[in-house]
């Protein structure tokens, strides 16, 4: 019997460490990763797991970041799910879908005020992302599923901004 316990203690061990940490985030906590990355093209993309065409878009998203990360670029999936869903469905979610890029969970209620942070357009439909390159002061802004060929035409130019 004891030989099973351990081992069931190990499997335990060996996938909690393996789940994804999904820390929660105030807006502010968003503009404060911005302000800290200066240096690199972002792509903040704002999502749930019950959007289809959020979810649809992710893996092209982790593809290109992945394909430019030499260059600088950075992707940061901010989860806009319901707070029931925090952190144990987002985690199990992202795990499944084999999201393997930071995800955050926004804990903010108030669309009227988090949305403008964002970008003065937005309605609060998702998905939406922001591409920025603080340091040039590149911003783009989509509220709707973005194609790989738009996404990755918009990480050239944000990167071109700094020539």
């Amino acid at each position: 019997m004891k030989p099973f316990l351990i081992s069931l203690l190990c499997l335990v061990l060996v996938n909690s460490s393996m789940a994804q940490d999904i820390p929660k985030w105030k807006i502010t906590d968003v503009e404060k990763y911005i302000q800290d990355h200066p240096n690199k093209v972002l792509v903040i993309n704002m999502w749930a797991t019950f959007c289809k065409p959020c979810v649809k878009e992710i893996p092209a998203f982790i593809k290109l970041t992945d394909q430019y990360k030499k260059n600088g670029v950075e992707l940061l999936l901010v989860s806009l799910d319901l707070p029931s869903h925090y952190p144990k469905k987002i985690a199990s979610f992202a795990k499944k879908q084999s999201f393997n890029a930071p995800i955050v969970w926004l804990d903010e209620t108030n669309a009227d005020y988090f949305c403008p942070l964002i970008d003065p357009k937005w309605s609060g439909s998702i998905p939406a992302t922001l591409i920025i390159y603080p340091k040039t002061g590149y911003r783009a802004f989509f509220e709707e599923e973005i194609e790989a060929a738009v996404l990755e035409k918009t990480i050239i130019e944000a990167l071109k901004s700094n020539s």
